[in-house]
């Protein structure tokens, strides 16, 4: 093993002491060929390109003398330290770090950015961090060659976004450039690059942070899920159409809803979505589809919750309400207006999907999308059963749940209201 390695990190600008003294003394270093290239490096030590950091690490550790390995930024963020400390490869190390690239980034820009999330980009991670763009105002994205800014842009698709896209950061090739996302797959970008995407609402909040990747809007929601549709102002009079959210046979609502419904829909309890969101469990990088979302707040409170969504109904006064409601409470959704199944062939790939409107036909649809888990809920045994075959049938595992949920008034413990609801669930198999 090497008698001493330290990480040098490296942001264009000429090393301090600590980092000139370990590097003059290395007999090897490691690093991209940008970095090997540097003229600090000393001529007669052994070089080894940074590719695979387990092969480097491999090689350290064979080594006799003094260790550098050169990084960009804070090799610390997102950064080598990590893998060279896993015990397979048993490395002490010593860390110099330098600026890492998103706070440079962010200090172009002039933008604060203990508020914004930070996320990797790459082949693998591509799709779940561009569903952490969707669903929080300000992310900086750390790229790699496949997944950069064209290809954040494209997954975006309609969710409009203003990226800040800073290229060769910190070299005399640096580049600035700040476009909306429908214009970013039009140009080739320089690697390596991050990108800042900004969303609607980001910066109206004043005050200070105290949780790093917080926004501060979070403060000003309720606190909690299940809640009270009221809670987020979202719920206004509904129609007897909008109302009603059992599945049924065909995807038309009753002229009337039965009159255990008359309250809101057993769809519209909030003790039912509650379990409902227990059991698709969304968080950061997922994508919650929210088919027949009514008053929104199950579509809310997924995405208080971190998750992307996007939020389905073909009422235009609904998607207006949630619409509202979101933009009241800082919450970055999108709100697609149209008739299931139909409208949903062209929408991105989801990871849990709620179903709380449209029949068999639809959940037939939301199933074929093979998300990792689905719920829905019915209103008759018959019903559920049928939705438990059409689940079952497309390779989910089934479980299914009679809720009964009875709502007393605390003054004279009276019952105000009653809801009884099949709750039906399907992980992937």
């Amino acid at each position: 093993m090497a008698d001493r390695v330290t990480v040098i990190g490296w942001d264009g600008s000429p090393p301090g002491p600590a980092a000139s003294a370990a590097l003059a003394a290395a007999t090897l270093v490691a690093g991209a060929p940008r970095h090997l290239a540097l003229p600090g490096v000393p001529p007669g030590a052994e070089r080894v390109q940074l590719g695979s950091v387990a092969r480097a690490a491999r090689r350290i550790n064979a080594h006799r003398g003094t260790a550098v390995v050169l990084a960009d930024g804070d090799p610390g963020f997102f950064g080598v330290v990590r893998e060279l400390r896993d015990p397979e490869h048993g490395l002490e190390v010593e860390v110099v770090p330098a600026v890492s690239a998103i706070a440079a980034g962010f200090a172009r820009a002039g933008m604060p950015w203990d508020d914004a999330r930070v996320v990797v980009a790459n082949r693998r991670t591509l799709r779940r961090a561009v569903n952490v763009c969707r669903a929080h105002p300000k992310v900086g994205v750390l790229t790699s060659p496949g997944a950069g800014p064209a290809e954040i842009a494209l997954l975006l698709g309609d969710v409009p976004r203003t990226f800040v896209i800073c290229e060769a950061i910190g070299t005399d090739r640096e580049q600035v450039s700040v476009l909306t996302s429908d214009k970013v797959s039009q140009h080739r970008w320089t690697d390596p690059n991050i990108v800042i995407v900004v969303g609607a609402g980001s910066g109206q909040v004043t005050g200070s942070g105290w949780l790093a990747g917080a926004e501060l809007a979070e403060t000003a929601r309720p606190r909690g899920w299940g809640l009270p549709a009221w809670s987020y102002g979202a719920l206004v009079e509904q129609t007897p159409a909008e109302r009603y959210e059992g599945p049924r046979a065909d995807s038309r609502p009753p002229a009337e809803p039965p009159p255990a419904l008359a309250a809101g829909g057993v769809g519209g309890s909030r003790r039912l979505r509650a379990v409902q969101l227990s059991v698709l469990g969304p968080r950061p990088g997922d994508l919650l589809w929210d088919v027949g979302s009514g008053d929104g707040s199950a579509a809310l409170e997924a995405a208080a919750l971190g998750s992307a969504v996007i939020a389905v109904d073909r009422t235009p006064a609904a998607c207006l309400r949630v619409t509202d409601a979101a933009r009241r409470l800082g919450l970055q959704l999108q709100v697609v207006q149209g008739v299931a199944p139909q409208v949903l062939a062209d929408l991105p790939e989801p990871d849990v999907i709620r179903v709380g409107a449209g029949g068999t036909r639809v959940l037939t649809a939301c199933a074929d999308r093979r998300p990792q888990r689905i719920v829905t809920h019915a209103v008759t045994r018959d019903e559920a059963e049928s939705a438990g075959r059409i689940l079952s049938g497309m390779g989910y595992r089934v479980e299914c749940t009679l809720l009964q949920s009875v709502e007393l008034d605390p003054h004279d413990w009276s019952e105000n209201s009653r809801t009884v609801a099949f709750l039906l669930s399907g992980g992937r198999v």
